[in-house]
């Protein structure tokens, strides 16, 4: 016999340059509420996976990797934080989803949802003003500040803050992500750089021998040089993703950075772990013409990235991935530094597909070992829809 749907309240929201349904903890079915198999399976259905038509048309989810997420907000079991916010990725054409990372993008609609759904005394929202929420990253064990605009005691989501890579303006929100090195199980012992170098030689089969930086800020990340992959690091999404050959050369040197970097026991375990380390491809300064049609001009940037995610190229950046390319800008000799110019830096503005963001990150050394205790960059949310999603009885899923 077949049974109706259930219906789980949930908003969907745009964060950043990212989309994702936000569920309270609480109002999912109770099999979900933790971890494990039925958690998965709701998610999946939610978002419309495993799709082999790669559409997403019977789902919630968009048949990108920046728009196929779900978001799970909860009181925080921290002290002095507001809320937990675990992040799922969910991938598009097969049954899986990757709790191994944050999505910084999503992060910025945290903070809006918390107050919104009631996880915040309203006694400590201004009439007018910023309010700080305390957010918990629960994946990966990190504190994010997102600072959300009040106006006339409500979150503020209209505004004139332009996001390069969103179409419309919105109130801007600042992010501080803290302390934003990961503890990796590397060679460095769980240090930023998790081999204990800055630059590394990485063998890769397929390609000989590249020069790579290797970092866990915001979201392990392996850097490389475009010149050195045969790319002039002003490519666009097309350039990329239709080419079979590039994504599986981008992918290999993700998987090998991966065993390198004590992520994975060895490359064929690389596709149980997609969202992370992400590559990123690096180059000088230069004017280019990004996916809007604007012209960026190579005087406006530092340095240029483009970056995979979830086996494509972006089509902007992940705020995560800011997180690392500032951190590793901060520190002189990195690839992302030499790239950028050299020297000392506590701000980098990158050009990204869609345009350019700026992020700013001081690195120190301490007992020898290069850390960052803070990243802040600017981005914007608003609740696109709220009310509830559908999906067939999680029993049957």
């Amino acid at each position: 016999m077949h049974k109706p749907q259930i219906r789980i309240p949930a908003t969907y929201m745009r964060g950043g340059t990212s989309k994702g349904v936000f569920f309270r903890l609480q109002d999912l079915p109770l099999e979900a509420q933790v971890p494990g198999a039925a958690r998965d399976a709701l998610l999946m259905r939610v978002i419309g996976s495993p799709d082999p038509y790669g559409k997403h048309t019977d789902g919630m989810g968009g048949a990108t990797s920046s728009t196929s997420k779900c978001v799970i907000i909860a009181p925080s079991t921290q002290p002095d934080h507001d809320v937990d916010y675990l992040y799922g990725q969910v991938a598009i054409g097969d049954a899986f989803v990757d709790w191994s990372g944050n999505c910084g993008n999503l992060s910025t609609a945290v903070g809006p949802f918390a107050i919104s759904q009631g996880f915040i005394d309203p006694s400590r929202l201004p009439e007018n003003g910023t309010l700080a929420v305390r957010v918990w990253q629960a994946n990966i064990g990190k504190t994010i500040i997102v600072h959300v605009p009040i106006i006339n005691g409500q979150v503020q989501e209209t505004g004139d803050f332009e996001l390069d890579g969103v179409t419309f303006p919105a109130a801007e929100i600042v992010l501080e992500f803290i302390d934003p090195a990961d503890e990796g199980e590397g060679e460095g012992g769980g240090a930023m750089f998790p081999t204990g170098q800055l630059v590394d030689d990485l063998e890769v089969p397929e390609l000989g021998t590249l020069k790579v930086t290797m970092i866990n800020a915001g979201i392990p990340t392996v850097f490389v040089n475009a010149a050195d992959i045969g790319y002039t690091g002003s490519e666009l999404q097309e350039a990329i993703n239709g080419d079979a050959k590039a994504l599986a050369m981008l992918e290999s040197i993700r998987a090998h950075a991966a065993v390198r970097m004590g992520l994975i026991d060895s490359v064929e375990d690389a596709p149980k772990r997609q969202h992370s380390p992400k590559v990123a491809f690096v180059a000088p300064a230069a004017t280019y013409t990004a996916s809007s049609g604007k012209v960026i001009g190579g005087d406006d940037i530092d340095l240029r990235v483009r970056a995979m995610s979830m086996g494509k190229l972006h089509h902007a950046m992940m705020g995560t991935a800011s997180v690392a390319i500032a951190s590793a800008a901060a520190v002189p000799g990195t690839l992302v530094n030499l790239a950028a110019g050299g020297g000392s830096r506590e701000a980098v503005r990158f050009g990204h597909p869609s345009g350019t963001l700026r992020v700013g990150a001081a690195a120190e050394q301490v007992d020898g070992l290069w850390t960052v205790k803070k990243a802040v960059m600017s981005r914007s949310a608003r609740v696109l829809m709220e009310g509830a999603v559908r999906v067939p009885d999680h029993t049957d899923i």
